[in-house]
């Protein structure tokens, strides 16, 4: 059967689950121009918080998961991996060629998807949780029968919410210890920094402030001048100062090796999980 294109300025987009991933991928569609609330839908069956958080984004709250996908070119399943099989599996029958399909359930493989869909025009993406202030890092696989044009539109839609990528398969695993879990490295980085502020004698919400300010900055410095980090902490590492002083102090304590570690861990879990 010939592939239907999928109209790139005029589609619709369904959200099979209503939480806050979903929200940030509505919400950054909608505050970036990508599509209107009113080419949005999604269902939410009783939890009244999650159907006025779409609501106040004008998306179109539905009765069920069949409207959602009835009414959607696009249709992005961000339930729990736990529940994606049986929620799939019950939506197969609608889920025709002419429908571009989209995960973003850690873990489940697009072969499954493919095989529960009955559809191989399936999209693969993995964001992390900086998406709620759009600053996700996202990278996406495409299925057998996704086209070209079908990644366009995805990397458009993510691309509201953050940065997106594109990869093999075969990297997820890899890309979930990484930036999906990342995140929570930083955080602990933060907190850190923060506690050793305090420990040199700075007030606690000062302290912070320039911690997360300050890892903030560096993210920005790699992405913005294409330096190697290397070569940045070289420039602002000068003989017998504090901050080469700091960073000897990082290298006994093993730092990198434990960041390097905690990637490689935590992508040998995603891959037990799957």
């Amino acid at each position: 059967m010939e592939i239907v294109p999928i109209p790139a300025d005029s589609y619709t987009l369904g959200f099979i689950g209503a939480g806050k991933m979903a929200e940030s991928i509505a919400g950054g569609a909608v505050r970036s121009g990508v599509l209107p609330p009113s080419r949005i839908f999604t269902a939410v069956h009783s939890n009244q918080a999650r159907r006025d958080a779409f609501e106040s984004l004008g998306v179109t709250v539905l009765s069920s998961n069949d409207d959602v996908v009835r009414e959607s070119n696009v249709v992005v399943f961000s339930v729990k991996p736990q529940l994606v099989k049986d929620v799939v599996s019950k939506l197969t029958p609608l889920l025709t060629k002419n429908k571009l399909l989209v995960s973003v359930a850690a873990g489940v493989k697009l072969k499954d998807l493919q095989e529960w869909a009955g559809n191989n025009r399936f999209v693969r993406v993995m964001p992390n949780t900086p998406a709620s202030v759009g600053e996700a890092a996202s990278v996406m696989s495409l299925g057998k029968a996704a086209t070209e044009e079908d990644g366009n539109i995805i990397g458009k839609l993510f691309g509201s919410i953050g940065k997106i990528w594109k990869a093999e398969e075969k990297y997820f695993d890899a890309i979930t210890g990484l930036s999906g879990s990342g995140p929570a490295y930083i955080y602990l980085a933060i907190e850190a920094l923060a506690d050793g502020g305090v420990a040199a004698g700075l007030p606690r919400d000062l302290s912070l402030s320039l911690a997360s300010q300050t890892v903030l900055g560096a993210s920005s410095m790699v992405t913005q001048t294409g330096k190697h980090p290397g070569q940045l902490k070289d420039d602002v590492t000068s003989p017998g100062g504090t901050t080469i002083t700091g960073i000897h102090e990082l290298e006994k304590g093993g730092f990198r090796g434990i960041l390097m570690n905690a990637v490689v861990a935590a992508a040998k879990r995603s891959r037990e999980l799957a």
